[in-house]
């Protein structure tokens, strides 16, 4: 995956709550085995409003979501995570998220930012306004071009991994060589698992 430490530019002011996985990308999408264009399925139902916030003019290649409470309920599927990618979004900003979207967000690539009620509604007024945000998760801060500052938590392990683009398969790739010595050593010291494999 792609390393983020700062994410910049104009905020999708959403701002609803309980966004639920299959408003974030209806379960007719799931067959799918590829990540490439899930984006254009992103919020589809949102979408079918012609004067939707996510196809206003102002928004496309905005790198910046302010969404409600509890974003990212439902049903788990890696899908949601992938659609809001595609679709260009590289920063979440909510006052809470479900866990599973939580943990699928970071795994992809998407920092998922919590800051309280009071801290979105002020972003949410920026964004209206056609103002850029700032993210940087280097000082793990999100301001304004009016010397808003807000600052926000996170795991230091799940920053770790964005800042340097680790995915799990990164994760393992890493410890390939201690992987290998182990495997070496537990051959050595019980080789009945492998009497009678082929190598």
């Amino acid at each position: 995956m792609d390393a983020i430490s700062r994410v910049s530019g104009r905020a999708i002011a959403f701002g609803a709550k309980n966004i639920d996985t299959d408003i974030i990308i209806p379960a007719k999408w799931l067959k799918t085995i590829t990540r490439d264009g899930l984006g254009q399925a992103a919020f589809e139902t949102i979408r079918e409003d012609p004067d939707n916030i996510f196809d206003a003019p102002e928004n496309a290649g905005a790198p910046i979501l302010i969404a409600g409470d509890n974003f990212g309920c439902g049903s788990s599927r890696e899908h949601a995570a992938w659609a809001i990618l595609d679709l260009g979004i590289r920063a979440v900003i909510a006052p809470s998220y479900s866990d599973i979207f939580s943990g699928n967000a970071v795994k992809n690539g998407i920092l998922p930012i919590v800051l309280p009620q009071a801290a979105i509604d002020r972003l949410m007024e920026v964004a209206r306004d056609g103002h850029t945000i700032d993210v940087d998760l280097d000082t793990q801060t999100v301001t304004t071009p009016f010397q808003d500052r807000f600052t926000f938590d996170i795991d230091p392990f799940r920053k770790h991994c964005l800042i340097n683009g680790l995915d799990e398969v990164a994760l393992t790739l890493d410890r390939q060589e201690a992987i290998g010595q182990y495997e070496l050593q537990t051959t050595a010291a019980q080789s009945w698992l492998t009497a009678g494999t082929q190598v």
